[in-house]
């Protein structure tokens, strides 16, 4: 059950003004002005905790007590917690709160106020411990604010059938009015605030604001608890441990302040538990038992272990007679077994992990991850297409295109730019037992993949979700064979979809897992319907897990 947006953003606020009234004494008394303009939101949910958070905004600066308060039910007669978080300047006037000793299974009701000011009211819950039927996940990711409305987040808060929300990363974008997505945004009225590409923990913060001042964000977040990982933009654009594709230390400074002040603001901001004491803050890794059926770890793959950005540019300069060489070049890069994805420690964490998922009794051990995993490379344009479709192409896809031809993965920043990093991730999931599921973002993509070791074994499946609002590879090259060439060049790839947006509903039983790929008919206007594209099954087995299958019925439509 959850709150719906009516009653979210209209009764709901209403009822729990009225309920301020009546709220038990001994709660922080606020004389000051001030509104709650971010709404509310949960996370990190575990048996006996979840995160809470908001943000408010005083009139004048200094110290203000929030108070909190948790329910069984909306009408918040029968309070199960609450309390008071002091929060100020030092940390944006953001609140988070870990909220200890619940019992699990159960569904809560939340919501904050400090002195007249009311928040409005969220729905969450805890994880069971044990003899859960089934467990759904809407998996979102890429949310570029001036590409288009949030369509995909008010559908999850519409239906209202999701246990809770994982975010896979680039929850905001770090450029400027004037970059990725700036001339649509012009063109809908949704320019990047600031102006400027986000730098300063001031920027970052600003962002972050801008961001959860949506109005379908906000409804999306009420609606159920999150996990959430960050991918690249929420620091900058193909951002490693050592630095990033879109920051030039010449004139944006040292790196790693840069990468400190957008942690900052992402924990400031975000319903996520802080790393634990003795770690560095960029450790964001962390796992959830969801009952006995399914653990769920959530993955860093960019700001602790990741290697240096690898690009394809050297072969694009090379001269014609050279540019297998330059390609061979970077594939002795790309095959170094020091080179890793998510550090050796992490590496560790996991591989202990699933094994004591699997010890445990859980049957699925699900990653949430942020960038393809599945082996995948770019289907050659050039012969597949007919000369004047080919011809149609900018320079710049005929070049990424190519690297089919010389023998690299389609993605170098995915995890084919990291093989021997990827080969000790199935050497652990196999050596555990462990039925994987893999759920991705960052392409701006759907995805279906079956996951096979370099021995040809069956480590598990793949499921990739499109974007929210950022545009795919369907929108740079709107070519409708494109679909089905990546998957015909690919034997891991089962569907894909680079044309539309929206997000994947997973579904975890104990027999079966299943992925739901549900589209918005549009990102450009607040008018929109939703249906669902494609739904894939992988079914438990005694041994491993079985292959992707496609069930027959899609296409069930509801309007926004």
């Amino acid at each position: 059950m959850s709150l719906t947006r009516r009653g979210i953003f209209g009764a709901g606020a209403a009822s729990l003004a009225a309920a301020c009234a009546s709220s038990p004494s001994g709660g922080a008394v606020y004389k000051g002005e001030a509104a709650f303009e971010h709404g509310v939101a949960s996370g990190d949910p575990t048996q006996s905790s979840v995160i809470l958070w908001t943000r408010i905004t005083p009139k004048t600066p200094g110290s203000v007590p929030v108070n909190w308060s948790v329910a069984r039910d909306r009408a918040f007669t029968d309070v199960v917690q609450s309390g008071v978080f002091v929060t100020g300047p030092e940390r944006d006037y953001t609140v988070k709160v870990d909220v200890v000793g619940l019992p699990a299974g159960e569904t809560f009701f939340y919501w904050f106020w400090a002195g007249q000011a009311v928040s409005p009211g969220g729905t969450t819950r805890t994880l069971p411990s044990s003899g859960v039927a089934d467990f759904r996940i809407a998996v979102v990711s890429c949310s570029n604010l001036p590409f288009g409305y949030f369509n995909a987040y008010r559908e999850i808060a519409s239906r209202g059938d999701a246990h809770a929300v994982f975010h896979a990363g680039d929850y905001l974008y770090e450029y400027g009015r004037n970059g990725y997505g700036g001339e649509v945004g012009r063109q809908l009225g949704r320019n990047h605030e600031p102006a400027g590409e986000c730098l300063t923990l001031a920027d970052y913060r600003l962002r972050h604001a801008q961001y959860k001042s949506d109005p379908d964000l906000q409804a999306a977040h009420a609606a159920a608890p999150w996990f959430c990982t960050w991918d690249d933009h929420e620091t900058a654009n193909n951002a490693y441990r050592t630095g990033a594709e879109n920051h030039q230390p010449d004139t944006e400074g040292v790196w790693s302040d840069r990468k400190a002040q957008a942690v900052q603001a992402y924990l400031e901001w975000m319903p996520v538990r802080d790393p634990a004491s003795g770690q560095v803050r960029e450790a964001l890794w962390r796992r959830f038992d969801i009952g006995d059926l399914a653990s769920l770890f959530l993955l860093e793959s960019r700001l602790i272990g990741r290697g240096e950005d690898l690009t394809i540019d050297p072969i694009g300069l090379a001269p014609e007679t050279e540019k297998q060489k330059a390609a061979d070049a970077i594939m002795a890069k790309v095959n170094d077994p020091a080179r890793t994805m998510l550090g050796f420690e992490q590496e560790a964490w996991l591989a202990e992990g699933m094994k004591a998922s699997v010890a445990g009794g859980r049957k699925w051990q699900v990653l949430g991850n942020q960038v393809t995993m599945a082996k995948a490379r770019n289907p050659d344009l050039e012969t597949a297409l007919s000369a004047e479709a080919y011809a149609t192409l900018s320079p710049s896809a005929r070049r990424f295109y190519s690297t089919a031809r010389y023998g690299l993965p389609w993605n170098l920043d995915a995890w084919g730019g990291y093989p021997q990093a990827r080969e000790r991730l199935y050497a652990a999931a196999r050596a555990a037992g462990a039925r994987l599921v893999t759920l991705t973002g960052d392409t701006h993509t759907a995805w279906a993949n079956e996951l096979h070791d370099e021995k040809g074994w069956r480590i598990g499946v793949e499921f990739g979700c499109t974007s929210v609002t950022s545009n795919g590879a369907g929108d740079s090259l709107p070519i409708k064979e494109l679909n089905w060439l990546m998957a015909e060049a690919n034997d891991e790839v089962v569907y894909y979809n680079a044309f539309d947006k929206g997000y994947t509903l997973l579904t975890l039983r104990s027999d079966a897992v299943e992925a739901e790929f549900i589209k918005v008919s549009t990102v450009k206007s607040r008018e929109y319907f939703a249906s669902t594209d494609a739904r894939f099954i992988a079914r438990a087995a005694e041994i491993g897990m079985g292959g992707l299958q496609r069930p027959m019925a899609v296409g069930a439509v509801t309007s926004g």
